[in-house]
Parts: structure tokens; C-alpha cells; sequence
């Protein structure tokens, strides 16, 4: 039976590999969206960090009516879907020559 240290290289692939596996999933799980009924709901958090905008554009967005939302209580979210259909609606083509 060989002795294996923290030294040996496949101790050290070993705890390479793990840590990568741990990296993944650390990131899974910041990243996830759980489904509801076939539907992602984003946040408002995830509606800036997505559009690339600050909360107080994604509050104007919404009270000029440019994206649809859903209330209940205090919270917002926002359907993805419904995102997607007023980000192609809106999507404009440069015209090539």
C-alpha cells in the first residue's frame, strides 16, 4: 500500500479537481432561476445586471410602460418571456447597403 501526502500529484489533480467542481457549483447555484409552471420570473437585480441598467431606469421603464411586471406585495418580478417578446419587438436591424 503506497502512503499518498499532500505532495503527490495525484493527491494535488485530485484537489484541483474538486476545487474546480466546487467552483461550478458556487456558480450554479448563484445563477439559478427556479421555474414556475414551464416560466422564469426574474428579479429586479437580475433586470439590471440582464439590460446593462440602473434600478432607477428599470422604475422608469415601468412606469412608462416599456416592460411588463407583476406586483404582489412589495416584491416585482418580471416574466422572462415577456422580456424577450419586448426586447424583439424593439429589436431594430442597421440596414446594409
Amino acid at each position: 500500500m503506497d502512503l499518498f501526502t499532500n505532495d503527490n500529484e495525484e493527491i494535488i489533480a485530485h484537489r484541483e479537481l474538486i476545487m474546480l467542481l466546487r467552483n461550478r457549483i458556487e456558480s450554479i447555484l448563484r445563477n439559478y432561476r427556479p421555474v414556475m409552471n414551464g416560466e422564469i420570473y426574474l428579479s429586479g437585480e437580475d433586470m439590471c445586471r440582464l439590460l446593462h441598467i440602473s434600478k432607477r431606469t428599470l422604475q422608469q421603464y415601468r412606469d412608462d410602460g416599456i416592460l411588463p411586471y407583476i406586483q404582489i406585495g412589495g416584491k416585482i418580478i418580471y416574466k422572462e418571456t415577456d422580456i424577450l417578446k419586448v426586447l424583439e419587438q424593439n429589436y431594430f436591424s442597421l440596414k446594409t447597403v
